[in-house]
């Protein structure tokens, strides 16, 4: 017997964990639970960057490139929690990538947003969710590759490849005139 299935079937459902991992239960929605993940992330991007983000630097553009550095030190809490949670999740579940794990979801649309500066406009929004959820359906090269990095990494990373796929998607729009 593996360690890891060992120490599964000695300890409990790793309660906090599950929560941090399903989004507080999103993931147990049956339709899609992906797309209300990223949901998720893209109403955390609008809820900090309206409450906290705006009201400290003004705009999220601001003259200084210590602007983004909340949005930064968030996207990393999400990611590092993220990690650990999908480990404990997948650990417990005894499933290499469960769905009902949207925290990846969550921290790479989240990412998206913070990576592409990407002003609380609507058609940015809206734009970086399609980007950002058709590139995690998608699994462009090399986040496909990153699934299969070990435990909650592999989880997570690949919806970070999506992620800044997404952003530079978000950024060639700007460039275009959107």
């Amino acid at each position: 017997m593996k360690a890891s299935s060992a120490r599964s079937e000695n300890m409990g459902k790793p309660h906090i964990a599950v929560a941090i991992a399903t989004v507080g239960s999103i993931g147990y929605i049956p339709a899609a639970p992906g797309t209300w993940g990223s949901l998720v992330g893209a109403a955390l991007y609008c809820f900090l960057g309206s409450r906290i983000l705006l009201s400290a630097y003004g705009t999220f553009f601001a003259a200084h490139s210590l602007g983004l550095l909340p949005a930064w030190l968030i996207c990393a809490a999400i990611a590092i929690v993220g990690v650990w949670a999908a480990d404990r999740t997948a650990t417990f579940l005894r499933t290499k990538d469960p769905q009902c794990v949207v925290v990846d979801e969550v921290s790479g649309q989240f990412l998206t947003y913070v990576a592409a500066a990407a002003p609380l406009n609507w058609k940015y929004l809206l734009l970086g969710f399609i980007l950002f959820r058709a590139l995690d359906i998608w699994k462009p090269f090399p986040a496909c590759q990153a699934e299969s990095l070990p435990g909650g990494l592999g989880i997570m990373a690949d919806d970070w490849m999506a992620g800044i796929y997404a952003a530079i998607g978000l950024w060639i729009a700007r460039a275009a005139g959107m």
